[in-house]
């Protein structure tokens, strides 16, 4: 059974669950610069409808932390450049909170929540990066809160995973196996590899420097408050959702076998964007910065299962025309396939991790801002989150991300929407975009794009024509 304590005030509870049996054994793993994420977390947050069994999800908790026990571990800074995760068996805190004052679920299906980490910071008991940046030693790399909502008998679950576990591969997969054993079923992804390559500064290509503006323009924390203010003053947010048969639809207008769904999205809002919203040369977007997942391309560099931070942001050349669907989608899978050559991907990575160190060495943190020409590319449209982790609460999970940046486009699969009691059967390869855009470009964007699904993206087949 699961070790679990807990500790009462005012009207939460905290429990801490630890591994049953414990694995860890005080063993180390030494973290790779590309890891050092040590000022980021991955913020989620999960609904359900139907109950959840508290004691079971504690059980469930601790047998996860005993099969991953790099998320029960804690980071030490050795040798003074040296970060490891030792896997010391540590007890992860639940926060459970009974809410007798919310009538129920205050968000409707909309992923990616407008203002998202304001309006739904009271659902989370969030990993303190700070501690992580001062190397203070026993802070939580996962963090719970668990919401019930009694007048609705909802559930919300608040994840707050700290960025150097992994990325939200890492997360969602670890996620997903807790999901599963609170069902009484076993993982359906392989066990997970904690051990990583670690990269020599001697691997390190200078020319791979101009393609990494991110590392290389990293700033003293002090600096990056007022871009951030600047984004909440001069951007809104912009939700573009698509369903299965509309995506389809794009992808017959690019006659290329090459290209996937995935690519035609991304030219299609890039294409839209720089025909109605961008005016001239100077700000239409001329190419993409891609965030690519290299996990199983080689196992020398990152097997499948591999539980890091195994993304990267690959940029792609300029596009020979910015309002071409077709050149438009092509630039963007050939920028795909060069990221998979391991001709250029090793000694990316090597130069990637250099800068990294040396940030974190001297205390600089990168900058989430907007590159001129440039879209950025977050997405999730392989994984289903809201399927996978969904605790046996079939077809009615709602999954919510809490962040977006100006022309940081993040793509999530659809939530189910509830009506009423009932429950709309979910378009499961449906999609929705999100990213910040000028508040003065807004209403052009979803103008077009609201003519261009009434029209069945009539003017962009006449264009193929």
């Amino acid at each position: 059974m699961h070790q679990s304590d807990s500790l009462t005030m005012e009207n939460m509870v905290t429990s801490f669950v630890s591994p049953s049996p414990p694995t860890g054994n005080g063993r180390h793993i030494e973290l790779a610069g590309i890891d050092l994420w040590l000022d980021a977390r991955i913020d989620n947050i999960f609904v359900y409808p139907c109950s959840l069994n508290l004691d079971r999800f504690k059980e469930a908790l601790s047998h996860t932390l005993s099969r991953w026990p790099l998320v029960a571990g804690h980071l030490i800074l050795l040798d003074n450049d040296r970060y490891f995760i030792e896997m010391v068996d540590h007890a992860i805190p639940i926060l459970i909170d009974n809410n007798h004052n919310l009538s129920q679920w205050p968000f409707d299906s909309t992923v990616v929540v407008e203002n998202g980490y304001s309006l739904m910071k009271s659902y989370f008991n969030f990993v303190q990066n700070q501690k992580l940046l001062d190397n203070s030693p026993y802070e939580p790399l996962l963090r719970i809160k668990i919401t019930h909502i009694i007048q609705s008998d909802q559930w919300v679950i608040g994840i707050s995973w700290a960025h150097v576990l992994g990325d939200a591969i890492s997360c969602l997969h670890f996620l997903n196996t807790l999901s599963r054993l609170y069902q009484r079923l076993e993982p359906c992804i392989p066990d997970p590899i904690f051990e990583r390559r670690l990269w020599q500064e001697k691997e390190a290509v200078s020319s791979f420097l101009p393609l990494m503006n991110l590392f290389g323009d990293a700033v003293p924390k002090e600096r990056l408050s007022n871009n951030i203010v600047n984004n909440l003053d001069n951007y809104s947010q912009i939700n573009l959702r698509f369903s299965g048969e509309q995506l389809t639809q794009l992808h017959t207008l690019v006659n290329e076998t090459s290209v996937t769904i995935h690519d035609v999205l991304i030219a299609y809002i890039i294409v839209l964007l720089n025909t109605f919203c961008l005016d001239n040369t100077d700000e239409c977007i001329k190419h993409t910065s891609t965030i690519v997942n290299y996990r199983g391309v080689y196992e020398s560099i990152a097997p499948p299962s591999l539980v890091a931070n195994a993304v990267f942001r690959m940029l792609s050349e300029d596009f020979d025309d910015p309002r071409s669907l077709s050149n438009v989608a092509q630039t963007i899978r050939r920028s795909i396939h060069r990221s998979r050559e391991i001709e250029f991907l090793e000694p990316y990575l090597a130069t990637a991790d250099s800068l990294m160190r040396r940030n974190v060495r001297e205390k600089r943190q990168c900058r989430m801002t907007h590159y001129g020409n440039e879209m950025v590319i977050n997405s999730n449209m392989k994984y289903d989150w809201a399927d996978a982790v969904d605790f046996g609460c079939s077809n009615q999970c709602r999954f919510y991300a809490t962040w977006t940046g100006p022309y940081y486009m993040r793509v999530f699969r659809l939530n189910p929407i509830q009506n009423g009691h009932d429950w709309i059967e979910r378009d499961r390869k449906g999609v929705e975009v999100a990213f910040l855009i000028e508040k003065s470009k807004k209403i052009r964007l979803i103008t077009a794009w609201q003519r261009d699904l009434d029209e069945k993206f009539a003017q962009w087949k006449s264009l193929k024509n």
